[in-house]
C-alpha cells in the first residue's frame, strides 16, 4: 500500500500529522523540505501529498507544479499558516485536492486525508480501466445481452439487422460484429465499409452503393467503384436503412437473394461476397405497414435482430463511459484530463440523454474545454442539464426558526432570509432579499455582495444538512456541489454543524 507523504520544516506539524495518521492505520512518509521529497520521488510515489505552502529551499506551489506534471492524478492538499486569497487560489488553480489552514482541527484534517485517498484509489481503478478499455463499453444486463450475441455471432457470416435510438452506439457494434468475424481480425481481414442512406441524396445513393460506369450520367467522366465492390470480402454496413427509397430497396433485394449487381449505366452484372449488417432508429414493421419499406427486404434483413439500449436505460454504465470519453478528449486536446465530482456524476447519471452516447460524448469533450476547473462540480455541468423547476431551486425557510446565519462580521445571527411566503410564490423569497439588499445599501454598507452571498450560502448549505441529518455527501448532492465544496464553505462562513 502506497503511503501518505508529509512535507513541512515544521518538525512538530510532521510529529503530529504522523501520529494521527499511524493511529488510523495509514502508512506516512515525512520530509522536511521539498529537495528530499522530489528526490524520493524518483524512485517512489506516494498515495497522497500533503506540503505546507512556504518552506525554505522551494514553496509548496512550485512544489506543487513538479509533483502535477509527473504525477497529474495525485491528490495534493496544500497547508499553511498564511490564510490569504492569493495562495488559496493558486493552490487550487494548480491542481491542489484542498486548501488546509493552520492551525487545523486534527480530526478534520485526518478525514480530509482520507477523503483524499479515497479519490486517489478511484483514480488508480479509473487509469486501470482506461488502459484496458474494449472497443465498447457496458456493465448494464441490456449491455452484457448485446456483448453475449456478438460472441455467438463471432463465427458466422449471417446478416443482422440492429435497431436502437440514434446515437445509440449501432455502428460500434457492427464494427465489433465485423472484426471478431471470419471476415474481421479473426479471419480474412476483409474491409469494414459504411454507409448512411440517410445522409446521402437519392440521386447519387445508387451510385454510392452500386457505383457507376463512365457516361452513365452527366460528370460521370469515370467508372467508380461502388460501396458493394469496396467491401467485397468484408462487411457494408448501411446505417439508417429504414430512410431508403423504395426504387433502391428492390435493388438491394436482388442483391441480398443472389449477390448480383450492375453498375449504374453498366450491363455486365458483378458479384460481390459481402456480408450486409443495417441499422435503423425506426420501427421497421411499422414502416413496412404504411408500404415505406418492402416486406420481403425486412425479412431478408431481419435474420438475427440485436436491439441496443438507450442511454437511459442502461445509467449504471455513466460513469465509465464519461471517464473514457474525458480521457479521450484530454487526449486529443493534450491537456490533462478532468475528473468528475460524485455531484456532478450523479446528475449525469440521471439525466436521460435524448442523444444518447453521442450526446454524452459531446458534453464531455464540452466539459474538457469549458469546465474551469480539473474536478468538475455539477455547477459546471452544461445548461440542457442544469434545468430545475423554479419553486424548487431555493428551499424556504419558515420564520418561527430562523436559521442561524452568519452575520457581516462572521458570528451567528438570526435572519430568516426566506420567510414562510415563500412556498406561497417562488418570487417572494427574492423579493424579501431585495429589500434588505436595500435597508443595507440605505445604511451606508459597503460590502453588501459579500454580506448576502454569505447568507444565501449558508442558508442553502443549513436547510440541505437539515433534511439529511448532517450528512455532508449526501447535503452535497441535493444541493448539487462538491463534497469538497460543501467542506470548504461551511469553515468560510463559520458554521457550527
Amino acid at each position: 500500500m502506497k503511503s501518505i507523504w508529509v512535507v513541512d520544516d515544521d518538525h512538530s506539524i510532521r510529529f503530529v500529522l504522523e501520529k494521527a495518521l499511524s493511529r488510523e492505520g495509514l502508512p506516512v512518509r515525512t520530509f522536511s523540505n521539498a529537495r528530499d521529497l522530489l528526490a524520493a520521488l524518483e524512485t517512489e510515489s506516494p498515495q497522497v501529498l500533503v506540503s505546507d505552502i512556504r518552506m525554505p529551499g522551494g514553496s509548496g506551489l512550485d512544489l506543487l507544479a513538479k509533483v502535477k506534471t509527473k504525477l497529474p492524478h495525485l491528490p495534493v492538499i496544500i497547508m499553511t499558516a498564511y490564510s490569504d486569497l492569493d495562495s488559496a487560489v493558486s493552490a487550487f488553480q494548480g491542481g491542489a485536492f484542498e486548501y488546509l489552514p493552520k492551525p487545523f482541527d486534527l480530526p478534520r484534517a485526518v478525514e480530509l486525508i482520507r477523503r483524499a485517498q479515497e479519490e486517489s484509489q478511484r483514480e488508480a481503478v479509473a487509469e486501470e480501466a482506461a488502459a484496458q478499455l474494449p472497443e465498447m463499453l457496458g456493465q448494464a444486463p441490456a449491455m452484457q445481452d448485446v456483448f453475449r450475441a456478438i460472441g455467438r455471432l463471432s463465427q458466422s457470416n449471417v446478416t443482422v439487422l440492429i435497431t436502437g435510438e440514434s446515437g445509440s452506439g449501432k455502428e460500434l457494434v457492427a464494427r465489433a460484429l465485423h472484426k471478431h468475424s471470419p471476415r474481421g481480425d479473426a479471419g480474412t481481414n476483409g474491409p469494414f465499409v459504411a454507409i448512411n442512406t440517410a445522409a446521402i441524396p437519392k440521386d447519387l445513393l445508387e451510385s454510392e452503393l452500386f457505383g457507376h460506369e463512365r457516361g452513365a450520367f452527366t460528370g460521370a467522366q469515370a467508372s467508380r467503384r461502388g460501396r458493394f465492390e469496396q467491401a467485397d470480402g468484408g462487411t457494408l454496413f448501411l446505417d439508417e436503412i429504414g430512410d431508403m427509397p423504395l426504387d433502391l430497396q428492390t435493388r438491394l433485394l436482388r442483391v441480398l437473394s443472389d449477390g448480383q449487381f450492375y453498375r449504374v449505366g453498366g450491363h455486365s452484372p458483378l458479384r460481390s461476397n459481402v456480408r450486409v449488417i443495417a441499422a435503423t432508429h425506426q420501427n421497421l414493421e411499422e414502416r413496412v405497414r404504411q408500404g415505406a419499406f418492402r416486406e420481403d427486404l425486412f425479412h431478408r434483413l431481419n435474420v438475427i435482430r440485436l436491439r441496443l439500449p438507450a442511454l437511459r436505460e442502461r445509467s449504471e454504465d455513466v460513469p465509465v463511459l464519461a471517464r473514457f470519453f474525458l480521457q479521450r478528449s484530454a487526449t486529443e486536446l493534450g491537456v490533462e484530463p478532468k475528473r468528475l465530482s460524485d455531484a456532478a456524476l450523479a446528475r449525469l447519471s440521471s439525466f436521460d440523454y435524448p442523444g444518447n452516447v453521442r450526446q454524452l460524448e459531446n458534453i464531455c469533450h464540452w466539459l474538457s474545454v469549458m469546465a474551469p476547473s480539473q474536478l468538475i462540480e455539477a455547477k459546471d455541468l452544461p445548461p440542457e442539464l442544469l434545468g430545475v423547476p423554479a419553486a424548487t431551486a431555493v428551499p424556504a425557510l419558515a420564520p418561527s426558526s430562523p436559521a442561524q446565519l452568519p452575520s457581516e462580521g462572521g458570528s451567528a445571527a438570526a435572519l430568516p432570509l426566506m420567510p414562510a411566503a415563500a412556498t406561497a410564490g417562488t418570487e417572494a423569497w427574492v423579493a424579501e432579499m431585495a429589500r434588505e439588499a436595500r435597508r443595507l445599501l440605505a445604511a451606508g454598507e459597503t460590502d453588501v455582495w459579500d454580506v448576502l452571498t454569505r447568507r444565501f450560502e449558508a442558508s442553502l448549505i443549513l436547510t440541505a444538512l437539515d433534511m439529511t441529518r448532517g450528512r455532508r455527501i449526501e447535503a452535497a448532492q441535493k444541493l448539487g456541489i462538491g463534497r469538497n465544496t460543501i467542506t470548504r464553505k461551511i469553515q468560510e462562513l463559520n458554521l457550527d454543524v
